[in-house]
């Protein structure tokens, strides 16, 4: 249970990925496909509006939860241009304040986003009639993501489980 667990945003990604790339072909099949068809035979259009809605919900929910997911991979770009200086010890801490400073982050967007989602959860979209809390509440998964992979990465640096920067030996 636990490992399906820690496996389920990257699951959740996955998904989305495939959802958005066959939404947009659906979109891109309906527009330029069977659009001129019910014109040439000359009946009602094919509603393709919603697409735009999906596609966009799915693109949010991927990149906040593929930013979480960078955070817990360590694959998010860093720049170390004096630590390599520091003793041992100035690393660890270092490493230790660069996650804490992620996680405050990662608070403050989970923190403002839910604002929003309450703000907007009572507006709709114009084709699918979905809560516009939808979005936002993306961010605030993500936001609550990202501090707990750092809050793991900030222990797992403490307890010397993991190198204070992911490609230095211990």
């Amino acid at each position: 249970m636990t490992r399906a667990l820690a496996h389920a945003p990257k699951f959740i990604v996955g998904f989305l990925v495939l959802l958005a790339i066959a939404v947009m072909l659906c979109g891109v099949f309906l527009r330029y496909v069977m659009l001129p068809i019910t014109d040439w035979i000359d009946v009602d259009p094919v509603n393709f509006f919603w697409v735009e809605e999906v596609g966009e919900l799915a693109l949010t929910w991927l990149v906040m939860i593929g930013a979480a997911l960078g955070i817990a991979e360590h694959s998010h770009f860093s720049l170390n241009v004096f630590t390599h200086r520091l003793s041992p010890t100035g690393q660890k801490r270092m490493a230790i304040f660069n996650q804490l400073v992620i996680a405050a982050f990662g608070g403050l967007v989970a923190w403002l986003c839910f604002k929003l989602v309450i703000i907007n959860s009572g507006l709709l979209s114009p084709a699918l009639e979905l809560s516009l809390g939808l979005f936002y509440l993306s961010a605030t998964i993500g936001g609550i993501l990202m501090v707990f992979y750092s809050c793991n990465n900030t222990y797992q640096i403490q307890t010397g489980k993991q190198a204070p920067h992911p490609t230095s030996e211990h």
